[in-house]
């Protein structure tokens, strides 16, 4: 496998890193796009230097500070991550747009009003809003190829991987990536298990719904969950010790074979891992 973008470009290097944001990301083969978006994307491929994660999140961040701000961008990005996996070119599209009012949903959703006012004014989420009803209807198929999640990686996101496709780099990336169809099996087998089980009916309910996303991508994508900046905002010795998604499986498999009291303690070990690294959100 090879890479056509790197996490660490010349501009990530150079530039303060933005912590605290994970990555779930599909790449597509560009037989599953339709033109000209394919013949935009084979062209993209050929550009020298590709934007990293950390560019695209400081752009996002600049719109925050500006006066007026920009809760959502005007124009959809025309940037993607790419990937070469047995000399197949995989794109993963930026599609900040789109993930920017699906942010702001969530923001609505899970905010105190007061801060949401301080943060994004009513106005701004109006527009916003208003703009994203008349996009959906012209584009009601759409769906974004990255998810992000903010001081965490989701348990649910470890089920489609395992630790033989961990990769890590010290200062630089944690990350795995499997086959699509590998991902589908994994879930698929996992979702069941836990269905058969009881307690762990949130982690089922995620898995169903990261599930559909998925099924929604060609078959011949490549998956990939990035730990992004949480490279730069944990220890080496922390994010060198993690095998979240071996734990993951071994508490499924303990499932399968019966031990609840096994795959109990599993589980809890790491929600309480991961609990640890999301209280950093409230710390100075």
């Amino acid at each position: 496998m090879s890479e056509s973008s790197d996490p660490r470009l010349p501009s990530a290097r150079s530039a303060p890193t933005v912590p605290y944001a994970s990555y779930l990301r599909v790449y597509e083969p560009l037989a599953a796009f339709a033109e000209p978006e394919r013949t935009h994307w084979a062209s993209y491929a050929l550009r020298g230097a590709i934007p990293t994660a950390q560019d695209e999140l400081r752009r996002s961040l600049s719109d925050l500070v500006r006066v007026p701000v920009v809760g959502v961008p005007a124009h959809e990005s025309a940037d993607a991550f790419t990937a070469e996996v047995d000399g197949v070119l995989l794109v993963c599209p930026w599609r900040t747009r789109l993930r920017g009012w699906l942010a702001l949903q969530e923001l609505v959703e899970n905010f105190p009003l007061p801060v949401l006012d301080a943060a994004l004014p009513p106005v701004t989420r109006r527009r916003a809003a208003q703009e994203y009803e008349r996009w959906r209807e012209r584009n009601p198929d759409a769906r974004p190829w990255i998810r992000t999640a903010v001081w965490q990686v989701p348990l649910r996101w470890f089920v489609l991987f395992s630790d033989e496709e961990r990769e890590y780099a010290p200062g630089e990336r944690l990350r795995y990536r499997t086959p699509m169809v590998q991902a589908r099996r994994r879930l698929a087998r996992g979702l069941r298990t836990l269905r058969e089980a009881d307690g762990f009916g949130v982690l089922a309910e995620g898995l169903v719904e990261v599930g559909s996303w998925l099924e929604e991508f060609h078959p011949r994508s490549m998956v990939e969950l990035d730990y992004g900046g949480l490279v730069y905002a944990l220890s080496p010795d922390r994010l060198a010790a993690d095998r979240s998604a071996r734990d993951v499986a071994v508490g499924i498999a303990a499932l399968r074979a019966g031990d609840a009291v096994g795959a109990a303690e599993a589980y809890e070990e790491l929600v309480d891992r991961w609990r640890e690294v999301r209280e950093r959100l409230f710390a100075n």
